[in-house]
């Protein structure tokens, strides 16, 4: 059996996490209630930078089910397969003309060497940021989860991001926001680990906490319930 490589493997009596819930006690109670979060490895570049270029925009079942089909189709994601599979049945697994043509010239660009994925390895995050969205199709939201989901760079926070957004507005809610968004607010506190911070705030959607109300409201909920009951 192949054991399954983690580019994340954090908890919450990890060092690194222990740090940000110092440096946050807010956060810290939501790493409490999440626990642990494990984000597996993807070893090869231009696989990932496929997958997310099909997931822009879906949701993450579509997504998974159109890059299923993809790789039907290729057999392999590489950029030699995409390129010599026919349009028709590229467009059949699901992608749009315009995804199709990013992903193609992603593959180009990978085979004439302008793009190379080893060496990013090799740079800082804005340097990654700055070659990977020379690319058409690449923006700066994806090369950002390259960073993080293939680069695994710890220190990654994405403005853009409209989870992050979301979930950082309903965990700070209760918080004077000074007139600055809470990303921005909490920036400082959450270096070097961002991406950490980042992964909490995201699992929090994913596990349906922002949907369920205020988290102040669910804290207290709680620390309600836990509480002992003291008979008279």
């Amino acid at each position: 059996m192949i054991e399954l490589q983690y580019l994340f493997d954090v908890h919450p009596d990890h060092p690194h996490v222990r740090q940000l819930c110092m440096a946050d006690p807010l956060l810290g109670e939501l790493v409490q209630r999440i626990g642990h979060i494990q984000v597996p490895y993807e070893p090869d570049g231009f696989t990932y930078i496929t997958r997310t270029l099909i997931g822009q925009q879906l949701s993450i079942k579509a997504a998974r089910t159109i890059f299923l089909r993809v790789e039907q189709v290729c057999g392999t994601i590489t950029a030699d397969a995409i390129l010599a599979a026919a349009e028709e049945s590229l467009r059949s697994a699901g992608l749009s003309r315009n995804k199709l043509g990013y992903i193609r010239n992603a593959a180009e660009q990978t085979k004439l060497g302008a793009l190379h994925f080893p060496s990013l390895a090799d740079l800082d995050d804005d340097e990654v940021v700055r070659q990977l969205t020379l690319v058409k199709g690449i923006g700066r939201w994806t090369a950002e989860m390259f960073l993080i989901f293939h680069l695994g760079r710890q220190d990654v926070l994405s403005f853009g991001d409209h989870g992050l957004k979301r979930a950082s507005e309903w965990l700070y809610a209760a918080e004077a926001s000074e007139g600055r968004s809470p990303l921005h607010r909490k920036q400082a506190e959450w270096r070097p680990y961002s991406t950490i911070a980042s992964l909490y705030l995201w699992e929090a959607i994913n596990a349906g906490l922002v949907q369920s109300g205020p988290f102040i409201t669910q804290f207290k909920k709680i620390l309600h319930d836990q509480t002992p009951t003291i008979k008279k």
